[in-house]
């Protein structure tokens, strides 16, 4: 059984498939390189907060998670390269607020972007979504 967090991230990793360009490049938390150009664009899904808030009356935990979605894309004008996959991505996420029921809302909080010199400029814009939730206080997967 896994927490209720790791049912989020793996809805919103379903929740992406068929994102304009990226075929199944699709990872969580991917910590191997891309070894190539034609692995653009990719897309990779992260957590990097989780704030709770005891309600003790509910016997519950509200949880407030921040959820990034990185999307790697190259070309001439990255920046320009990755709109139409911001566009895809952000429209399948937000397509369910509730994830199918995985959680109480989600909604956006930042986008920012940085391009990588190399050989052929790298395109890296990071997408931060607030997802509420909420658990037992005794079980986190529920």
């Amino acid at each position: 059984m896994a927490s209720k967090r790791e049912d989020i991230l793996s809805a919103i990793k379903t929740a992406l498939a068929g994102t304009t360009g990226v075929s199944t490049r699709i990872f969580r938390s991917r910590t191997i390189p891309l070894a190539q150009r034609s692995q653009l664009p990719a897309l990779i899904i992260e957590w990097s907060n989780d704030d709770a808030s005891l309600e003790t009356s509910a016997s519950s935990i509200f949880w407030s998670l921040t959820v990034t979605v990185t999307i790697l894309c190259s070309g001439d004008i990255p920046d320009q390269g990755v709109d139409a996959t911001l566009l895809s991505m952000h429209s399948k996420i937000l397509n369910d607020v509730t994830l199918g029921g995985e959680c109480m809302d989600i909604a956006p909080t930042n986008q920012a972007f940085e391009t990588i010199d190399g050989d052929s400029p790298i395109g890296v814009m990071t997408c931060s979504y607030l997802v509420r939730y909420q658990t037992t206080t005794t079980d986190l997967s529920s």
